[in-house]
């Protein structure tokens, strides 16, 4: 997700915002007065320098190697010197970023104008009217991350669900005539409930926000690598079906993988 928005002015920050759901110290400095002039000062002397040199261009992205953080850049070719600026971690897309920011390049000319951007008093706060117009172009690009995430997810379900279909569809069923459907069902299902569901991320997640109902919750606690569906199945005194759900499901949000024993 983008992390800071900050628009500079001949090496000055006009405008600079952080979004405080972000925990991270590296992208907390340029929130910090002393830091974030020294900061996008030179930020906005290397771009200035790769643009002497006619095979170089302007800069669009940066990578911050002691942290996942990467820096878009934006040029704003209608105001000299005028630079929009986001960090932003991998759970964003560089084309997504760079729309972000030329949406707000878009809107702050609009909003202010060329002649009262190139006359800025100096006033730290005098551009805090883009606070709101920030936050509604940041907010789409977190919706639309989620969005191509859940897509994937939804995808990688599919292709799963469609192994696993495969697999029991390949299991051999020897079973008498004089056998019940329901029976028949159970008999057909019974090397899919061998299969062992496990972690493909850390356990620290709390399963409240993903899942619904106190059998969801007991179920996911349950899941340790070592235990089939059926184990859990009956520790629980579940129907085996209700396993398997809660499990799909946690395939498809990427958090387990499930293996054949």
């Amino acid at each position: 997700m983008i992390r800071d928005i900050i628009i500079i002015k001949d090496g000055l920050p006009l405008y600079s915002t952080h979004f405080k759901n972000s925990d991270n110290t590296i992208s907390q400095v340029f929130t910090q007065n002393n830091d974030i002039i020294m900061m996008t000062g030179f930020l906005s002397a290397l771009n200035s320098f790769s643009e002497e040199f006619d095979n170089f261009g302007p800069i669009k992205e940066l990578r911050l190697l002691n942290t996942e953080l990467k820096l878009s850049f934006l040029k704003d070719i209608s105001v000299p010197n005028l630079i929009y600026l986001a960090t932003y971690d991998e759970s964003s897309k560089g084309v997504n970023v760079q729309r972000t920011l030329r949406k707000i390049s878009k809107d702050f000319i609009e909003k202010y104008g060329i002649e009262e951007i190139e006359n800025w008093s100096g006033k730290t706060d005098y551009f805090d009217a883009m606070n709101d117009v920030v936050d509604l172009h940041v907010n789409e690009e977190v919706k639309e991350n989620e969005k191509e995430f859940k897509e994937k997810v939804v995808d990688l379900f599919k292709n799963v669900e469609q192994k696993l279909n495969e697999n029991i569809k390949g299991t051999k069923i020897e079973v008498s005539s004089n056998l019940k459907a329901e029976e028949l069902e159970n008999q057909k299902y019974i090397d899919y409930y061998s299969f062992v569901p496990f972690f493909k991320t850390s356990r620290k997640i709390n399963p409240r926000f993903y899942l619904t109902g106190e059998m969801s919750h007991q179920i996911f606690r349950q899941i340790n690598g070592e235990k089939s569906i059926d184990q859990i199945a009956r520790e629980l005194a579940l129907n085996h079906e209700q396993v398997y759900n809660v499990c799909k499901n946690l395939v498809k949000i990427g958090f387990i993988s499930i293996q054949n024993t």
